[in-house]
């Protein structure tokens, strides 16, 4: 007997005629895959592929990686620089000459006429770092305002603040291969499959040669939760209480690693007087999470030979995000699990060079992790560009969500944004849309000129993306590693650091400084910036070439080394005034928004698969968008039972703020009281949300707000979600 089709089809891959294969690490997450682009015999990207002996991906690929060669074709690409026509109120194709003087003048015209900060620039986690080392000798030694920061602040800010509150300096301490050495993973806010399917895969494996407890903290059943051995559903927002509840149970029952703290910690006496409020019952009560399951995950963790926790944006994006943070270092700390091999607390980075703003980017102080407010770093600087130290101002400025603000009072006139979209990615939108009509000029500088800030912009500029320009980024496990240029940027689109150097010329304090023309002499730049005997932050000893070579390499590396360091403090030596860590002591203070009557939902968003951001780049790329082509809303069907709501119907979400209409799906994996709707749509889930900041990172409390449920026009949705497809 024959069983199934006589004849099948058998399945062919197509043969893309490749002829060359380019060396490139990934554009999107923060995994650092490398990567392979092929290119046929006219020179145009055809095929991607992992790179086989690459350490942090080791040939594999998620979806987006294996469609990234597309993006040199995508809709939508800025070709030509363009100036808005006064009288006409729309753009007009200029030369670059023209663009950059007209932005140049406004710029100087602003600042002459409000002060240096009346202008503000927002950057990004997307560029190249010889591009950003660029922009922020631009800014802090050229234009000299202090607004300056990245759009990093709306993902990673958190993690920034509280790693340089626990352990004295920004830089995840751990590395992936602690996966293969860890007896414990807590895994907080995180959806590794769908967020970071390549770190995932690096997981599986490790669980896959030696069992060991997967814990994850989520209030939504994800899919990594749905994978763990134990899911615990906290209660949104109140992560603080459940860490200060393990920590609690920690000392109690004397599992504590005594001679870490006595020899590694600050703060002990405090933190623990603080914890002691912390017991499990009472965190129960706030938390969500049953008293004894607090005391056995507890347990589970402080006696594993070592234990390891990570995170991403459940934890950071929440008014209490940096106490999240300081918490889970905390336990780590007690336990004595940082520097080893298979402990450490490793935030999962959202962009794919996130880190490379955090380094060089000189947002949050100057370049190399140096800070405005130490003299020695300004003097550093200074004599390294050849500028007045006393331009330098004397604090960080502005972060971006407190930029938009000092515009609606009239603060900031001006604002350059790079490869950013404030419009998509900021909460509150209909607030950050009125600020940007306040402003006297804005310049957008991005690869794509159809996204939402441009129709508010006075000039745009183009630039080149991902594979149309050459340099490095760095990853979540601090591995820099390199994009070679293989393919020309359409049109006129020119690399960032062009654009950068070139607007510095029209200054005179530009014109008296030296900006390399070429990405590796940038680089050799940032090398010679970085040595010091007690920097970690030291690349003196990578090159373009030798980074390629072993297909990235982590810092530091400093010179003379044969390639880079795993983990950081492995010494129990940290970068605080006295060596030591600190344990912080931190209460829980309630400042959410809070379902009640009128908004009866908890809204939570979060990351699918197959897009990234605001689908500026996988929202063009069919294999891509097809999956996820317009706005959903998870719903748990008792919950749609009593609102009379149906799966796959529309209907209308609302908020404080404002309103989004969605299709409905209903599963089991959102509580009764709560919605999950994905982050990626334009106008969706930041028409709704919040924004509450968080008072040491700035960062915007996205997981956090109440929204209730309104039934509407069944034909008027459908219409109008066709017109949303067709945009």
């Amino acid at each position: 007997m024959i069983f199934g089709r006589k004849k099948r089809k058998p399945i062919t891959i197509v043969d893309k005629k490749v002829v060359d294969w380019k060396y490139a690490v990934c554009g999107y997450c923060s995994t650092g895959c490398s990567i392979e682009v092929g290119l046929n015999s006219e020179g145009k990207p055809v095929a991607s592929r992992g790179k086989g002996n690459a350490p942090v991906n080791q040939g594999k690929l998620c979806i987006k990686g294996i469609f990234e060669h597309e993006l040199s074709g995508t809709a939508g690409r800025g070709t030509e620089p363009l100036v808005r026509n006064k009288i006409y109120d729309s753009f007009q194709p200029a030369s670059w000459d023209v663009a950059l003087d007209k932005t140049a003048a406004e710029f100087m015209r602003i600042q002459e006429k409000y002060g240096r900060d009346s202008v503000a620039v927002v950057s990004t986690g997307q560029l190249l770092t010889e591009e950003f080392y660029t922009l922020g000798k631009l800014v802090r030694g050229v234009l000299g305002t202090n607004n300056y920061d990245g759009n990093t602040t709306l993902c990673m800010a958190s993690a920034v603040s509280g790693y340089k509150r626990s352990f004295g300096a920004d830089g995840p301490p751990g590395c992936y291969d602690d996966f293969e050495s860890t007896h414990c993973l807590l895994a907080f806010g995180s959806n590794l499959p769908e967020q970071h399917p390549i770190i995932y895969w690096r997981l599986k494996e490790a669980l896959e040669k030696r069992k060991f407890p997967l814990i994850v903290i989520d209030p939504r059943v994800t899919m990594f939760a749905q994978f763990a051995d134990i899911h615990l559903p906290i209660t949104p927002g109140t992560d603080l209480v459940l860490l200060n509840a393990f920590a609690h149970v920690i000392l109690a029952e004397g599992l504590q690693d005594e001679s870490y703290i006595a020899a590694h910690c600050n703060g002990f006496d405090e933190f623990k007087a603080t914890v002691a409020k912390y017991d499990p019952v009472t965190a129960s009560r706030i938390c969500g999470i049953d008293a004894d399951m607090i005391k056995n995950v507890a347990r589970i963790y402080a006696k594993a030979p070592s234990a390891m926790s990570i995170w991403t944006m459940g934890i950071n994006q929440s008014t209490h995000g940096t106490d999240g943070v300081c918490g889970i270092n905390n336990l780590n700390l007690i336990t004595g699990n940082i520097g080893i091999p298979g402990g450490t607390s490793l935030s999962i980075t959202g962009q794919c060079n996130a880190m490379g703003t955090r380094e060089w980017s000189s947002c949050s102080g100057l370049p190399g992790y140096r800070m405005l407010e130490k003299q020695e770093h300004r003097d550093e600087v200074a004599k390294f560009w050849g500028v007045d130290e006393a331009f330098f101002p004397a604090k960080r400025g502005l972060q971006q969500t407190d930029i938009f603000p000092a515009i609606e009072s009239g603060e900031i006139k001006a604002l350059w944004i790079v490869a950013t979209n404030p419009l998509t990615s900021m909460p509150n939108q209909p607030r950050i849309k009125k600020a940007l009509e306040k402003l006297e000029f804005m310049v957008v500088q991005d690869g794509y000129k159809d996204c939402e800030t441009v129709n508010f912009a006075h000039v745009y500029l183009p630039g080149a993306l991902w594979g149309e320009k050459e340099g490095v980024q760095t990853n979540t496990e601090r591995r820099v590693n390199l994009v070679r240029k293989f393919v020309e940027p359409p049109g006129q689109a020119k690399p960032d650091h062009w654009v950068f150097s070139e607007l510095a010329k029209r200054f005179e304090r530009g014109r008296a400084m030296s900006f390399p023309e070429t990405s590796s002499d940038i680089f050799d730049e940032m090398k010679s910036l970085s040595k010091g005997d007690k920097r970690n932050l030291d690349i003196s000893g990578m090159s373009h070439d030798l980074i390629e070579a072993q297909r990235g390499i982590q810092w530091p590396m400093r010179e003379g080394e044969e390639t880079g360091n795993p983990r950081l403090y492995s010494d129990g030596v940290y970068p605080t005034p006295n060596g030591k860590a600190n344990l912080l002591a931190m209460d829980y203070i309630e400042d959410n928004e809070v379902p009640n009557k009128s908004y009866p939902f908890w809204l939570n968003s979060g990351r699918v698969v197959e897009h990234f951001h605001t689908r500026t780049k996988t929202g063009k790329i069919g294999n891509l968008n097809k999956f996820s082509p317009t706005p959903y809303m998870e719903m748990n069907p008792d919950s749609a039972r009593e609102q009379g709501v149906k799966h796959q119907s529309y209907v209308r979400l609302v908020s404080k703020r404002g309103d989004a209409v969605v299709m409905v799906q209903l599963t089991q994996r959102v509580p009764h009281n709560m919605v999950f709707i994905p982050m990626h749509y334009h106008d969706c889930v930041n028409r709704l949300s919040l924004g509450l900041l968080d008072p040491y990172s700035r960062q915007p409390a996205f997981k956090q707000c109440a929204v209730r449920i309104e039934q509407i026009d069944q034909q008027e949705a459908a219409r109008l979600n066709v017109e949303r497809r067709a945009f």
